[in-house]
């Protein structure tokens, strides 16, 4: 079974942003969503692999393989394209949450936003706070 590439580990958050956010904007964003994930989440940043930026974690073991390993409660990262926020359980009962939201796109795993101002910050503080307590009831808390 193939390790899990992306880990914890002790870079530095703050000089991680300064470097790899490629506008002045995606920096200043990214710096007030660490503020806001460390006020939901009670936990302070960490670096995870090598783009992106947890809060707190959760030990999962996957209902369709073997593989389980470690995972941020929440996560952003600060891409090119857009940010990557790593902040919805994908649960179907979730779903309403996404509509107060604002601009953004979705894939598989996260929500894509251009700028932290496309999007309604007390709807993403419910929806991280509504995805954290999916993840601590299934999986309990680290």
């Amino acid at each position: 079974m193939a390790e899990l590439k992306t880990k914890q580990h002790d870079g530095d958050v703050f000089e991680f942003i300064t470097t790899f956010a490629n506008t002045q904007q995606k920096r200043v964003d990214s710096f007030e969503i660490v503020k806001l994930m460390q006020k939901v989440t009670g936990h302070p940043p960490k670096m995870w692999g090598t783009s992106m930026i947890g809060f707190g974690s959760y030990h999962y073991k996957s209902d369709r393989s073997r593989q389980e390993g470690d995972w941020p409660l929440v996560a952003f990262s600060p891409r090119k394209a857009a940010i990557s926020l790593y902040v919805f359980s994908g649960n179907p009962e979730h779903e309403y949450l996404l509509k107060d939201l604002g601009k953004y796109t979705i894939g598989k795993a996260c929500i894509y936003v251009k700028r932290l101002s496309d999007i309604d910050l007390e709807a993403l503080e419910r929806l991280m706070s509504a995805t954290i307590e999916f993840l601590e009831d299934k999986y309990g808390r680290n």
